[in-house]
C-alpha cells in the first residue's frame, strides 16, 4: 500500500496500476515535488489536485478536463494571482473562474463549500465552522479520489464527496462539539454516510 519513491522515474510503475491519483497533501514545493506533479499531468490519469499540488500548479499553470481541483481560498487567491480579499468578496465569480482557467471540476472550499464543473455552480448547505482545522482537506481530497476510483465522473464525486465531508462534521460536531473537531472524527460518519 505504501511505496517509497525517490524519482519521478519510479512513480511510473505506480500509475501504469492506478486509475485515480490524489496529488498535494504533504508534497511540498520542492524540485522533486515539482517533477512529481509533472510525471501525474503528462501520466493523464483522472486526479484530484490538492494542498501543494495546486500551489505549484499556480507557479506553472495548466488546463485539463479530467481532474478535481481543491482549493481553499488563499490557494485560489494564488491560482488566480489576485488577493485573499477579492476571492472573499465573490467566491461564486472566483470558482467560476477557476473552473474556466483550469478546466474539469472545481471546489472551492469554505462557508457553503461551491462546486463549479463548467455546467453549473453546486453549494454544500451542510458544514460547520470546526471543520477550518488542519488535515480536513486532505479528508475532503481523500474522499474525491475514492469516489472517482469507484468510477463516478467527476463533477458528481465532486458534489457528492464534498457534503458527505461536510454531513459528517456536522455529525461528528453534534455528538462532540465544534470546538476541537480533528479531520479523525469524520472517519466513522463519512463510511456511515457512504454505506447508507
Amino acid at each position: 500500500m505504501c511505496h517509497g519513491i525517490e524519482t519521478s522515474a519510479e512513480l511510473q510503475p505506480l500509475l501504469h496500476k492506478s486509475t485515480v491519483v490524489v496529488i498535494g497533501p504533504g508534497l511540498g514545493q520542492d524540485d522533486w515535488a515539482r517533477a512529481l506533479l509533472n510525471t501525474v499531468l503528462e501520466s493523464e490519469k483522472n486526479c484530484v489536485v490538492d494542498a501543494d499540488a495546486l500551489n505549484l500548479l499556480a507557479q506553472c499553470p495548466h488546463y485539463r478536463g479530467n481532474w478535481l481541483l481543491t482549493p481553499h481560498p488563499g490557494e485560489a487567491a494564488r491560482l488566480l494571482g489576485c488577493a485573499n480579499s477579492e476571492i472573499a468578496s465573490n467566491r461564486y465569480a472566483a470558482v467560476g473562474e477557476l473552473q474556466r482557467r483550469f478546466g474539469g471540476v472545481c471546489v472551492l472550499k469554505g462557508s457553503g463549500s461551491l462546486v463549479a464543473d463548467g455546467n453549473g455552480l453546486a453549494v454544500c448547505p451542510v458544514g460547520n465552522p470546526g471543520m477550518a482545522s488542519g488535515g480536513m482537506g486532505d479528508v475532503l481530497a481523500g474522499v474525491c479520489g475514492a469516489l472517482l476510483a469507484q468510477g463516478l465522473f467527476i463533477s458528481d464525486a465532486a458534489k457528492l464527496a464534498v457534503y458527505v465531508h461536510a454531513a459528517a462534521a456536522d455529525e461528528a460536531a453534534s455528538r462532540h462539539g465544534e470546538r476541537g473537531l480533528l479531520a479523525a472524527d469524520l472517519l466513522s460518519p463519512i463510511r456511515q454516510l457512504l454505506n447508507q
